[in-house]
């Protein structure tokens, strides 16, 4: 644990760890007493009643991460299920199937354990591929690697986990579209993966299939991989982002380059979590407030218009004080310091989880009066873990996304089904 005082919330997981005495960097989590099943289900029918109870595990996640069409989460007991598209052995489960077929795709749409029984601290879910950082401090990687975002040195896709090169110890990790970055027990960045508009922050243009560290000497407390570009909070609280800046995404103050190194978000705002999207950035400052920036066609960026591009932090619409914000795709999620959820932005698939599929312009809170420990912002999807224990998701559902067993949209919270 680091001997740096955070101030409240520092990252939505570090807020949550000084509440429940334990700290997972990166994402947000609640813990529960609960139990998983340690390993992947057998394809043959139980036997017996104690067989049948272990092939549906009630599961106790403490955190969850959404990606492009698939969620990993984290049970109390350390072990990693995912869901939701399979086609390129995102879930880790040893396949790139699953036992169901969304569509042309393969998918599971319930929980399956991630293979090798690693024991993590936090999972991060990328477009088709998917990260995480185990109790001993490795980074592990799995899924999709055309651009070397699994970080082992080759551009092989694995369907388990596969250990990043160089032996690094990290406490925290985060998968981008085809990227992935993540932060040392020293609060150095490294990156690894697609570079093509120099997301990888390293002063180049070049993918990366190992680590390399991102150049400017800062030192950094949590980090987030986006479509094409990456955005980080430093331990003095301080934001940048770099990649591609096609709609203002970096926050700089312009639009239109490409920006290959670290470039300090405009504004003089001091950030305590910040979280990259599809083309659009959100963060929370130290006064609890959520501020926007980039392209907000659809309301994302939550300030009650829907400007083609802002080049600078725009607040969010209301009065609310966040502990955290998720960008998605189109849209922005974000829980109060009350624990409310709330959401802005597009909504065609229902992934605001208000009821309705009507895009919002200003936050709306989340039916069902959960209190959220933890939300994040998938492509047209969004979930959410709750103080008892639980991950409930709403919103696109083709893939099996949702995880509650089923390929049905859901316009307000659905809970996670139990391991199959």
């Amino acid at each position: 644990m680091r001997s740096r005082r955070l101030s409240r919330g520092g990252s939505h997981a570090k807020r949550l760890g000084r509440r429940l005495a334990t700290v997972l960097a990166a994402v947000g989590v609640v813990f529960a007493s609960g139990c998983a099943d340690n390993s992947p289900t057998s394809p043959e029918k139980p036997s017996s009643p104690a067989l049948a109870s272990q092939a549906a595990a009630v599961l106790s996640f403490r955190q969850v991460s959404a990606g492009s069409n698939h969620a990993c989460g984290v049970t109390s007991d350390g072990l990693a299920y995912c869901w939701g598209s399979n086609f390129s052995g995102q879930l880790g489960d040893g396949t790139s199937g699953g036992p169901e077929r969304c569509g042309v795709w393969s998918c599971s749409t319930s929980p399956v354990a991630v293979a090798g029984g690693l024991h993590f601290r936090h999972v991060s879910a990328g477009h088709a591929h998917t990260c995480g950082v185990t109790t001993d401090e490795r980074v592990y990687c799995w899924g999709y690697n055309g651009s070397g975002q699994l970080g082992d040195g080759t551009t092989a896709d694995h369907l388990t986990p596969a250990a990043v090169a160089g032996g690094r110890r990290f406490h925290q990790v985060r998968a981008g579209s085809n990227h992935t970055c993540a932060i040392t027990p020293f609060d150095v960045a490294f990156c690894w993966g697609a570079n093509f508009a120099g997301q990888l922050g390293d002063g180049t243009l070049t993918d990366r299939p190992v680590p390399v560290r991102v150049v400017g000497g800062l030192r950094w407390l949590q980090l987030s991989g986006g479509a094409g570009f990456s955005c980080g909070v430093t331990t003095e609280d301080r934001a940048y982002c770099w990649g591609n800046n096609g709609n203002g995404q970096l926050g700089d103050g312009t639009s239109g380059e490409v920006v290959s190194r670290p470039s300090a978000v405009a504004g003089g705002l001091r950030f305590r979590q910040i979280d990259a999207g599809g083309s659009h950035t959100c963060g929370v400052t130290t006064a609890d407030r959520a501020y926007c920036w980039g392209y907000g066609g659809q309301g994302q960026l939550g300030d009650g218009t829907t400007p083609g591009t802002r080049r600078r932090p725009a607040p969010v619409a209301g009065t609310r004080r966040f502990d955290h914000v998720s960008a998605g795709l189109f849209h922005t999620c974000g829980v109060t310091l009350a624990g409310r959820g709330f959401c802005w932005g597009d909504n065609a698939a229902g992934q605001l989880g208000d009821g309705t599929t009507t895009n919002r312009l200003t936050p709306l809170p989340v039916a069902g009066g959960l209190t959220l420990a933890q939300v994040t912002a998938g492509q047209h999807f969004t979930c959410g873990a709750i103080t008892a224990d639980r991950i409930f998701c709403w919103g696109d559902n083709t893939y099996g996304q949702l995880g509650d067993g089923s390929t049905t949209s859901s316009p307000t919270p659905v809970a996670v089904a139990d391991a199959m």
